[in-house]
Formats: structure tokens, C-alpha cells, sequence
């Protein structure tokens, strides 16, 4: 109980920070407040016994652990050095600020009503997830703000794991290497982090969800930029003379599959989403998503919007050039080549007591980037639920079963090691 309550201690301590990012900020990172917690975060590491921690200029986090394996042990400069990485920015949408945390011990089982705004309640009958916490401890934010447990749960689960290593120094492990980054949630989380210094070997995100998941697949994305030129004349002398770049537009976005779309798709559906329109008469430009799990998925979406701009420009007069930028491959592809890293994983969540699950991401992470840097990341779960929502929540106890996951993985690997 002890060791539960220093974690929940940390997390309420790390969520009242405003750490919310920006989408629109073209800095890094994109809001100078997530480096409060960040500068926090050095010191909590320092204090944990990981002696070289630092906040770079960039706002990363980052700290390293030795191995502490005897010479003569048979794992001894064999263990693989393993990172574990969380984010510390909250979603960009949802306030972050004054986030003032409930905490509902030895839960009832019914509807929680949260405080700040009595309209939103957590319904136990629509919250499947809620029905299994019966007699737990639950933390929300006071219905006004997010909770911002995606992803301080992470970042106190990790913590929480060096302080219980230093407290327990006969408990064996290699190299660890600890990042926490900005600027996650607006897809920008790895852009500046120094992967060498970081140092590596292995790694997992602590940023998934319910207990027991590990996510080792992610969509493959790319962008696609459709630039439409028309002709512009004076509208009362237009008749046969202008070609508005606004009307073909509309007309390219309805020749797409709208079985194709974010709102019309679920699972392994890939989709092509059109998120910004800008322009006038004369040139229009989009920007399209595509998101797929294979590399064929998104060749064939990306031939479907060509062929679409194809038809609807010969069918106007119009002029579109469609340009396609990849942005991330399915992190499956490069995690594929050593399965050991989700194996060990899955055996750390046996020995917690939970049922492994594999899942997939309908999106990126900061791993699906580490991934083809040569640092294979899948994600683990850190308990969190209604993540980029005033409906977060979290079970104190699903937290602790995430830094007991993350205690036996490390044993996992040496005992490996050594075989």
C-alpha cells in the first residue's frame, strides 16, 4: 500500500501541471509550459538515484540508470540497454489548466458525477471498463478540465519504477535509459530527440490503455496535397470561361469512397480524410490523411484519390497535381525482425497477473518513429481511460499493475540474457 499511495502521490502532483500543447505553434516544443513539469521531472529523476538527468534545450527529458549486474553473473554485459518513454504534453483541444483531481476510494460501482460540472457523469452502465473497478480507487478531474493521465500515468508509472529499484538495490537489471518528451499529441514527439544520447538499445512507450495491452502496430501515413488551379473571370461574363477551384474541390472531396473515412471506419479500415481547405476561384489547396496498416492499403488509397482528381479535373478543365509525403510506417514492420521485445513483454504482464492482449494504434506513436530509427518501441499500457476527454479516468490499481509490469520486464530481460 505503501508503494501505491507514493505512485498516486506523484501522479496527482505531475497531472496539476499544465502541460497542454499546441497545434498551432510553430516552436519547439510548442508550448513553453510543458517544460515545468520537464524541469520537475529532471530533479524526481536525480533523486531516484539517476545521477546525469537533464532537460535539454528542446524540453526532453532524459536520464540514464546503470546496470547494476555483478561481473561474474551470467547475464553480466550481456543485457540489452532498455528505455522506457512517456510523454509529458496533454491534448491540445481540452484545457490542462487547474486540473483539480477526484479521487473516489473504494469505489461503489455506480455513477460518478464529477464535481466541476454536474453534466458530466461517468455512467457506469456505458462505461464497460468502470463495471470491472468495483472497489478500487478512482482518480478523475473535477469535469472542467481533462485529467491528463494520457500520459502523466506513464511518466509516474516510470518514475515510480526507479524509486521501488533504488529501494530494492538487490533487484538485478541492465542499462536503463528514461526519455520523457514534449509535444506528443501534435505528432511532433521524436522530432528533435537525440536517439544517441538517448541510448537504447530496446524500448517501450508507457502510454497505452487498459491493463494488459501491448500495441505493436500502428497505421502507416502519409499526406497527400492536392493543389487545384482554375480560372477566374468576372462572374457575370463567366458563362463557359471560369473553372471555380472552389466547386471542383467540393466535387473532388464527394468522388472519394465516403465508405473511406474517418467517421465510416473502424478496426484495420484504412481511410483518406480531407482536414484543411484553403483558396479562392482561381487555386484551391487540400490536404488529405492517409492511413492504412499496410503499405498496399495505402497505395491503394493514394491511387483512388489520383484517379478522383484525374476524373473530376478532365471533367472541369481543371488543373489538380496531387503530391503524396510519407510520415510513418507501421512500427509491426520493423518490430517484426526481433519478436523477443513483444515476447518479454507479454510474459512481464503474465507474471503481474493479467491476460496479455496484442493490440493495434488507429494512429501513430513516438515508438512507430524509434521503430525504423533502430530502436524497437512497442507500447505498453498505462491504465488510462477516455483519454483527450473531461471524462478521463483512471484506476489507482491499474497504474500499479503497470509498474509491476514494468519491474518484471526488466527481470524478464535479464533472466533472458543469462539463458
Amino acid at each position: 500500500m505503501a508503494g501505491r499511495e507514493s505512485l498516486l502521490d506523484r501522479f496527482i502532483k505531475y497531472v496539476r501541471i499544465d502541460t497542454q500543447s499546441s497545434e498551432s505553434s510553430e516552436s519547439f516544443p510548442s508550448t513553453e509550459k510543458q517544460k515545468d513539469l520537464s524541469r520537475l521531472l529532471a530533479e524526481d529523476l536525480k533523486a531516484a538515484g539517476l545521477e546525469d538527468a537533464v532537460m535539454d534545450e528542446n524540453g526532453y527529458v532524459m536520464a540514464t540508470l546503470p546496470s547494476n549486474i555483478p561481473e561474474g553473473h551470467p547475464a553480466f554485459g550481456r543485457v540489452p540497454a532498455l528505455g522506457f518513454l512517456a510523454h509529458v504534453d496533454t491534448y491540445h483541444e481540452v484545457s490542462g489548466a487547474n486540473v483539480r483531481p477526484q479521487i473516489y476510494r473504494n469505489y461503489d460501482g455506480g455513477d460518478i458525477v464529477l464535481p466541476g460540472d454536474q453534466s458530466i457523469v461517468l455512467k457506469a452502465e456505458e462505461e464497460p471498463e468502470l463495471a470491472k473497478c468495483k472497489g478500487m480507487t478512482i482518480i478523475t478531474s473535477d469535469g472542467t478540465t481533462l485529467l491528463g493521465a494520457d500520459d502523466k500515468a506513464g511518466v509516474a508509472e516510470i518514475v515510480e519504477m526507479l524509486w521501488r529499484l533504488k529501494e530494492d538495490p538487490k533487484r538485478l537489471h541492465g542499462k536503463i535509459c528514461v526519455c520523457f518528451t514534449p509535444d506528443e499529441e501534435v505528432g511532433r514527439g521524436t522530432e528533435k530527440l537525440d536517439i544517441k544520447r538517448f541510448g537504447a538499445d530496446f524500448a517501450y512507450t508507457v502510454d497505452g490503455s487498459l491493463p494488459g495491452e501491448i500495441e505493436d502496430e500502428t497505421f502507416c501515413a502519409d499526406s497527400a496535397y492536392a493543389t487545384i488551379s482554375g480560372a477566374d473571370v468576372h462572374p457575370g461574363y463567366a458563362k463557359g470561361k471560369m473553372i471555380n477551384a472552389l466547386r471542383v474541390a467540393s466535387d473532388l472531396i464527394m468522388s472519394l469512397p465516403q465508405n473511406r473515412t474517418p467517421e465510416t471506419t473502424e478496426k484495420r479500415e484504412g481511410y483518406l480524410h480531407p482536414i484543411t481547405l484553403s483558396g479562392n476561384v482561381s487555386e484551391v489547396k487540400l490536404h488529405f490523411l492517409v492511413r492504412a496498416f499496410t503499405v498496399e492499403g495505402l497505395e491503394e488509397l493514394e491511387s483512388i484519390l489520383k484517379h478522383a482528381a484525374s476524373y473530376v479535373a478532365r471533367k472541369y478543365g481543371a488543373k489538380i497535381d496531387v503530391e503524396v509525403k510519407e510520415s510513418y510506417r507501421n512500427m509491426k514492420y520493423a518490430i517484426d525482425r526481433d519478436p523477443r521485445v513483444v515476447e518479454y513483454a507479454e510474459e512481464a504482464i503474465r507474471r503481474a497477473g493479467l491476460a496479455p492482449r496484442r493490440t493495434y494504434i488507429r494512429g501513430g506513436t513516438d515508438g512507430a518513429r524509434l521503430s525504423f530509427d533502430g530502436i524497437l518501441t512497442p507500447n505498453l499500457f498505462d491504465g488510462s481511460v477516455n483519454f483527450h476527454s473531461k471524462k478521463e479516468w483512471i484506476a489507482l490499481e491499474w497504474m500499479e499493475k503497470s509498474v509491476e509490469t514494468l519491474l518484471h520486464l526488466l527481470d524478464i530481460w535479464v533472466e533472458k540474457s543469462a539463458a
